[in-house]
């Protein structure tokens, strides 16, 4: 909640800009907010001031012990002395973007708002039964249980221990999660937000995420393997987008391994739904997966997610932690100044091309799912085993062309029966 805020030309500088109106000084705001301190308000002010097109000059900001913040932005980009009008326009701009929204109103408000649209669940919290604990955290635990005899996974919030900000994303993540149907994303059961603890319950993935999976089973996979989750992947994340909805996590610790090695998109803690968030600028995400548009603060869309799944396939084609190197913000830092993963030599070249296709600086020249998808079965299509006295599957025309396309015709023409 924005307790307080002033506005006003930059001490000592009103002066300079008078005697010199003939040049090219930009005039300069202070801005000075006063909130209760919490998690990510740096970057939630931040993406607030650089949504109305202000550059930040300066930022300080101080905490209490007493959990109160004071935030002190120089800005220019509003060529006016006059600051009625763009204080009108900070608090509109924050209620326009569920991100900031509690900036102006309060997180309590916005609790009640979404339990309101959430409305009652046709779960039966009765008919829970709750078995062995799968991993725990500061604000809640996620359990693995029965609903009806099946298997499901139960995410649990404790209230009691949890800010308004983990409220509000618990409650959205039940927004999406109720609204999406796909095969290769976590099917949702239902979710219980009236008692004291609110919960989430989930089909069971009995092969945990992908992270685990990679990392610390140090499981190599071939490449059969690596094109299925990778088409699973991409098939689940095109519908999402196709529905509008930007996961803006994506990466392996979310992704889900199940029964067939089939693996779904889970965890929709910070989506949101494209059509209602217009331009996005906060840094949401985790650095070694987040695309340089996000670090950067730059407004960004769907592209952003395709940045990370390039990341994903090539944790696939390597089973490596991305910049394992590096601390999360030295990775963050290193991208935003161009670096990327280094892709092994012995990876096939039409999926290195993809990788790099995908995790380009410009968005805007990044593909789309649908695209990705399509590559990926071409891929996979050519290494399908074709049966004595029976003809190719026939392929569809790939949108993503190398230099191998010919190679792999005259492979694919010697392997029909004459």
């Amino acid at each position: 909640m924005m307790e307080d805020l002033s506005l006003g030309p930059r001490e000592g500088v009103d002066e300079a800009i008078s005697a010199r109106r003939d040049t090219e000084i930009h005039l300069l705001h202070e801005i000075i907010f006063s909130s209760v301190d919490k998690p990510k308000l740096l970057s939630q002010l931040s993406t607030l001031l650089c949504d109305l097109g202000l550059h930040i000059r300066e930022a300080h900001v101080f905490s209490t012990t007493d959990g109160l913040c004071l935030g002190i932005f120089v800005v220019d980009g509003w060529e006016t002395e006059e600051t009625d009008g763009l204080l009108q326009q900070l608090k509109e701009t924050a209620k326009r973007n569920a991100t900031l929204s509690n900036l102006t109103t309060s997180a309590s408000e916005r609790i009640l708002e979404l339990q309101e649209k959430i409305g009652d669940s046709e779960f039966d919290r009765d008919l829970l039964q709750i078995k062995e604990n799968i991993a725990s955290g500061s604000s809640g635990d996620l359990y693995r249980g029965t609903y009806l005899d099946v298997d499901v996974a139960i995410k649990y919030l404790k209230t009691g221990h949890a800010n308004d900000d983990s409220k509000v994303e618990f409650l959205q993540q039940i927004m999406i999660l109720r609204s999406v149907n796909h095969e290769n994303v976590i099917h949702f059961y239902g979710a219980c937000t009236k008692h004291r603890d609110y919960l989430i319950v989930t089909e069971y993935m009995a092969g945990g995420n992908l992270y685990d999976f990679l990392h610390k089973q140090n499981n190599s996979l071939d490449l059969s393997l690596i094109l299925r989750i990778a088409i699973d992947i991409s098939k689940g994340m095109d519908y999402l987008h196709q529905n509008n909805i930007i996961h803006r996590d994506l990466k392996s610790a979310n992704l889900l391994v199940g029964d067939g090695q089939v693996v779904k998109i889970a965890d929709f803690a910070v989506a949101r739904e494209l059509s209602q968030e217009g331009d996005m600028t906060a840094e949401t995400g985790t650095y070694r997966w987040m695309a340089p548009e996000v670090i950067n603060h730059k407004p960004y869309d769907h592209k952003a997610d395709v940045f990370s799944f390039a990341i994903v396939l090539w944790e696939l084609v390597t089973s490596k932690i991305p910049y394992e190197n590096l601390t999360p913000l030295q990775a963050a830092l290193s991208v935003r100044q161009g670096l990327r993963l280094v892709i092994p030599s012995s990876v096939h070249p039409r999926l290195s091309k993809l990788i790099q296709w995908c995790w380009g600086e410009n968005p805007h020249t990044r593909p789309v799912f649908s695209e990705i998808t399509a590559e990926l079965e071409d891929i996979l299509l050519t290494f399908q085993y074709v049966p004595a006295g029976r003809l190719p599957l026939q392929r569809k025309p790939s949108t993503y062309q190398t230099k191998d396309t010919d190679e792999i015709t005259a492979i694919e023409r010697r392997r029909q029966p004459k």
